[in-house]
């Protein structure tokens, strides 16, 4: 698999990540062990778990996998801290809270260090100084490789990044934004993707398939066994089962089925090779899902394609996003 440096940084990592967002929970041991060795045998190296994941269990899980499988040296560990299950705080970017939670990420995942550290999302009530000093923590103690975000809006991003690149040398820049983006979800394009590229910020897009929509799985029915299907995970399918997306869902199928592939490995190419990306995110529910998802490491959409499905998926992009400097 082609490796791509994460950011701008010296960071390399394989161009598709493997997500474990439902190990612990959906995904048991006997399927985690498969999709791993899969996915380090397809020449996989970035892993992306969180701490809340199977509430700890996903770490726990994939730190019990880590050497006995597949050499730690061989794989790139990113993991995310600052999501807290209380109901009134969805939230913690508090250095405190942070640090504490990575010397808890680390004794799940049975290792010393973690390659990438990424604060799960935006705290409002701490100040983003405060969190991004975790960060420098984390790296100069050596408990984390490089460090990253998720969920940051434009502005927060751009506020982030630059303030680590005032003080170089001092501060260690931000290597990585993890934020879901696929045909169905384009709202990166606006004002995220911009000042990640100009930062040198790489982007890490989760479910790049829709939530699962864009392998077609849901055009005529909800298959028992899918997400969709999931008493937990519905509500997280549905807002993509509209008649918008039905649309750009049809586009991706015709697509296929004039390249003589899948929907999944046509969805999957275009957001792998859009500017600023450098790994697409992939939860699969077995080691067969993933194996199919790996395919598209042979597949390069011709531009015609792409020119196709951005127009049919295209955002409406207005004052102050679009770039006036061309008007």
């Amino acid at each position: 698999m082609e490796q791509r440096h994460l950011g701008r940084t010296g960071l390399r990592v394989s161009r598709i990540g493997l997500g474990t967002l439902t190990w612990g929970r959906d995904t048991d041991e006997h399927d985690a062990a498969d999709q791993m060795k899969a996915f380090w045998e397809a020449g996989g190296t970035l892993i992306d778990t969180a701490d809340v994941y199977g509430g700890g269990e996903a770490e726990y899980l994939l730190g019990q996998l880590v050497e006995r499988l597949v050499p730690r040296r061989d794989l790139i560990i990113a993991t995310k801290a600052g999501s807290v299950p209380d109901p009134y705080r969805r939230f913690d970017g508090s250095r405190g809270h942070l640090l504490a939670a990575l010397d808890a990420s680390l004794e799940r995942l049975g290792t010393d260090y973690v390659d990438l550290w990424q604060i799960h999302a935006f705290d409002t009530g701490t100040p983003l100084e405060e969190t991004l000093h975790a960060l420098d923590i984390a790296v100069t103690s050596g408990r984390a490789r490089y460090a990253g975000v998720s969920n940051f809006c434009g502005w927060q991003l751009a506020k982030a990044a630059t303030w680590q690149l005032a003080s170089p040398g001092i501060r260690t820049r931000l290597a990585s934004s993890q934020m879901e983006y696929s045909l169905l979800q384009r709202g990166v394009e606006r004002e995220v993707l911009p000042a990640a590229i100009d930062l040198g910020v790489g982007l890490l897009p989760s479910s790049p398939l829709g939530r699962g929509v864009l392998t077609g799985k849901y055009r005529h029915t909800t298959p028992p066994d899918s997400r969709g299907a999931s008493e937990m995970l519905a509500p997280f399918v549905e807002p993509y089962l509209d008649e918008a997306a039905s649309r750009i869902v049809d586009a991706v199928a015709t697509a296929a089925e004039g390249l003589a592939t899948t929907p999944l490995e046509v969805a999957l190419a275009w957001v792998r090779d859009r500017p600023g990306v450098v790994a697409p995110i992939i939860g699969a529910r077995n080691a067969q899902q993933l194996t199919a998802a790996l395919s598209v490491e042979s597949l390069s959409l011709p531009d015609e394609i792409c020119q196709a499905l951005d127009d049919v998926s295209a955002p409406v992009h207005r004052y102050p996003d679009q770039d006036w400097s061309t008007l």
